[in-house]
């Protein structure tokens, strides 16, 4: 090392390359006893100078081996301070007097070649920097002997590195202080696959110029079954900061606050990779000064506490396709976009899946990208092709899945019977078996644990893959016939509470307090949210019903929908639910309930599918079986889809004609489904008038189609009274509007307005609020009319499926 550099004993003075060796060797082992005697004492650098009657600054260059071996006085000083017993007061003045000048001829001094580093790292040159640093320990030998360092040292960066920029960003962010308030610790979390330690070993490597001090790597084996020990880790790193054999202390506090003294004010990076649980990261994380400190873990580490949080998350779409190209060649990816974006879905969007498929593609060079998608669309094989050479998918969750208690073993499996992209705790379950609060302990432990994500609040999701092999796991641990039970029993439960929700919609309906649910009435926004959220795990277990031969069950899931329905005319379930329970009926041999629900299909093809003759053909077909069974409200409300199929298709005078057919149907029928009927069919008429050309004979109609929704709502005040009401004063406006009489229609399109807040259904105030704006620029109320238009068009770009009205 050049003179002046400030690292020897030799570095200012003419000693001869053996006495320098010597003198360097001798001053390294003293600096090294003296820091870790304060450092087990439990003093500062001022506390001991200040009791040892010594210079701050001279006690630094001691502990930093900046200088040769101090006179004996001073050793005894030091010694007293520190309350060593003679032994180790004798053993510190050795350690001196071998760092003591003997008169040899002056040289150059050198580093000893067994504590050469390999990648020298900068030290901070004598008498700068604050005292304290706790250098010392390294030494004449530099901060990382070359055996530790090279054990230690960062693994090669991934070239074809890809996506990440925000993580990588805050992280850099977050280590761009020279002084941070706070030791600077990054724990990077996420499921298996993600790819948390190339991301760390990335960021180490990208943060490097700007931590000249060393970046070191150390796998805590935190999967393993014996995960290195906090007392092993910290000896490892100690080594690799130049600390010998027979000066690193025995203990893990002792270590531990050996570690903190070393890195202090070392600019440095510690990647800390896989780490099992806190109480094995906690003794390995600095107490102060400029490190930074990036830990990866599967394990969130709840109880780890000031540390700044990164979760992963899988590849956006278009992440996924570059990381891919960057892989299998840009050429190759970009030549099959639509085989190349499937490709990235049945690998989950995962990083580890996405380099096994490009990996695989890479090995098989004539090999369209559209073969392996073809390949991977077989779920049962999935997992299986997701393996090249040692990258495999299935060994990753494993690992996670053995470390499970039993308990959580059977929740992650059962999971994979879910329906739904996410689910709650409650319809999670519906399936373990277990309480509600029971269920959501576990699955808050699978979260911790890395093989759930939180999707909401109170939402949870599965990988694609991990329920792949959650599925796996269960076949393979769990009878069939068990299995079997499991979802019948789930299924009934989950349909029950469906049923009980969606009677909330029936008008004939009687508010029971002891619901199906054993819970109290719900209110109908939660009912609604429910039934909404929550369809995908309801409409499987109606399948599951069809399939196990529980008809009735079927019939009187869809039976308890058909009203809810009208509140989602933009879904595309309704035919698949009520052909569903058509079969159903069929199968019963029931005709009344086949009549209702193929009268249900018809309104399904006209209202919502928009496919008129098809729609016009079931309520034929329900017409007859009406008939069949003598059932006069089912007649008016076949006549009643019969009539709306003719009129979109612009055949108002068959449409009128029916309509009224239906109207004399209902007026048969004292309930009050079949009062809604004779409004609907009212209203239907008034329609055809006003497409017909005759406005004005509509309005008549219409004032009197308002006035008995108006009169339900006085009899029965209920968010689906006030929803007729709105639809009927909305249409009411369309008439006026027809014959331009502008603030007349204003006026009713205001009316619709306050029965759609009263349903508490903004979205189903859209088309009122634009047909209101057109209104009110025809009256020259353009500025207002802007107002209104914005927010009909805030509502149309909305997410979800939007409402509709109800169609009986």
């Amino acid at each position: 090392m050049a003179a002046g550099g400030g690292t020897g004993a030799g570095a200012d003075t003419e000693a001869g390359p053996e006495a320098g060796t010597e003198a360097s060797a001798g001053t390294g082992e003293f600096s090294r006893l003296l820091a870790g005697h304060r450092v087990a004492a439990g003093l500062t650098q001022e506390e001991l100078a200040a009791a040892a009657g010594v210079s701050l600054r001279a006690l630094g260059d001691m502990e930093r081996g900046r200088t040769r071996g101090p006179q004996r006085r001073t050793v005894r000083a030091l010694a007293r301070a520190l309350g060593l017993d003679e032994a180790r007061g004798q053993a510190l003045d050795r350690a001196a007097q071998s760092g003591r000048p003997r008169g040899l001829r002056p040289g150059p001094a050198r580093v000893p070649a067994q504590a050469a580093p390999r990648d020298p790292l900068p030290q901070t040159p004598a008498g700068s920097g604050p005292a304290g640093t706790g250098e010392a320990v390294a030494g004449q030998a530099g901060l990382a002997g070359e055996r530790g360092q090279s054990a230690l040292a960062l693994p090669r960066d991934i070239a074809d590195f890809t996506a990440r920029e925000d993580a990588l960003a805050a992280l850099a962010g977050l280590a761009a202080g020279e002084r941070p308030a706070h030791p600077r610790v990054v724990l990077i979390s996420g499921q298996p696959g993600l790819g948390k330690t190339a991301f760390a070993l990335h960021a180490a490597h990208t943060l490097a110029p700007r931590f000249p001090d060393g970046q070191l790597s150390l796998d805590l084996a935190g999967m393993s079954a014996q995960p290195l020990t906090a007392r092993d880790a910290l000896g490892q790193v100690l080594r690799a900061l130049g600390v010998e054999d027979a000066a690193v202390p025995a203990g893990t506090e002792e270590r531990a606050g050996l570690y903190r003294a070393l890195v202090r004010d070392r600019r440095l990076v510690l990647v800390l990779d896989n780490a099992a649980d806190e109480g094995q990261v906690r003794p390995l994380l600095p107490g102060s000064g400029p490190a930074v400190t990036i830990v990866t873990s599967r394990n969130v580490l709840p109880g780890l506490e000031s540390v700044h949080r990164l979760s992963l998350d899988v590849l956006a779409p278009a992440e996924a396709a570059a990381l891919l190209a960057r892989i299998a060649g840009r050429e190759r990816i970009e030549a099959a976009p639509d085989a190349t974006a499937e490709l990235a879905r049945l690998c989950g969007y995962l990083p580890l899946a996405l380099r096994i498929a490009g990996q695989r593609l890479v090995a098989r060079p004539q090999q369209p990208v559209a073969h392996l998608v073809r390949q991977l669309a077989a779920e049962e094989n999935r997992l299986d092709l997701l393996e090249t050479g040692d990258l495999a998918v299935r060994p990753a969750f494993e690992l996670s899945y053995r470390r499970l208690p039993v308990e959580s073993r059977l929740v992650l499996r059962r999971c994979a019977l879910t329906a739904g992209a996410d689910f709650t705790a409650a319809v999670a379950a519906a399936y373990t078996g277990r309480s509600e609060a029971r269920t959501e302990l576990l699955l808050e432990q699978l979260v911790d644990a890395g093989l759930l994500q939180p999707a909401t609040p109170d939402r949870y999701r599965l990988h694609d893959l991990v329920r792949l092999y959650a599925a796996e796991r269960m076949a393979a641990e769990e009878p069939a016939e068990e299995l079997a039970e499991v979802r019948s029993r789930a299924g009934r439960r989950i349909l029950d509470r469906a049923t009980a929700y969606g009677l909330r919609f029936d008008p004939e309906h009687e508010k029971d307090d002891a619901a199906v649910t054993g819970r109290a009435p719900a209110h109908l926004t939660e009912a609604a949210h429910w039934l909404e959220y929550e369809h995908p795990e309801w409409l499987a277990a109606l399948h599951q019903a069809q399939q196990s031969g529980r008809y009735r069950e079927v019939v009187d899931t869809a039976e308890a929908m058909h009203w809810f329905s009208d509140r989602l005319l933009s879904w595309g379930i309704w035919a698949e639910v009520f052909q569903l329970s058509v079969d159903a009926a069929r199968a019963l041999g029931d005709r009344r309930a086949e009549a209702v629900h193929v009268n249900y299909l018809a309104w399904t093809y006209v209202t919502c599918l928009h496919r008129y003759q098809r729609g016009i053909e079931l309520a034929g077909e329900g017409l007859e079986l009406a008939k069949e069974v003598g059932d006069r409200e089912q007649q008016g409300w076949a006549l009643t889809y019969l009539a709306s199929g003719l009129r979109y298709l612009r055949r108002h005078r068959e449409a009128t004609e029916a309509f009224h057919r239906a109207a004399d149907a209902f007026a048969d029928v004292d309930s009050r489904s079949a009062r809604i009927g004779r409004l609907v069919t009212l209203r239907g008429a008034a329609n055809c008038l006003r497409e017909s050309g005759r406005a004005e004979e509509a309005v008549d109609s219409r004032r009197r189609a308002l006035a008995g929704a108006l009169e339900l709502v006085e009899r029965w005040s209920s968010p689906l009274m006030h929803l007729l009401a709105a639809m009927t004063a909305h249409e009411l406006g369309l008439d006026r509007a027809a014959l331009r009489r502008w603030p007349a229609a204003e006026k009713a399109y205001r009316q619709a307005l306050v029965h759609y807040e009263a349903v508490g259904r903004p979205d189903s105030m859209t088309k009122t609020l634009t047909e209101l704006g057109t209104a009110l620029i025809e009256q020259g109320r353009a500025e207002e009319a802007r107002e209104l238009l914005t927010e009909a068009l805030t509502d149309l770009s909305a997410d979800g499926p939007r409402p509709g009205p109800p169609r009986h």
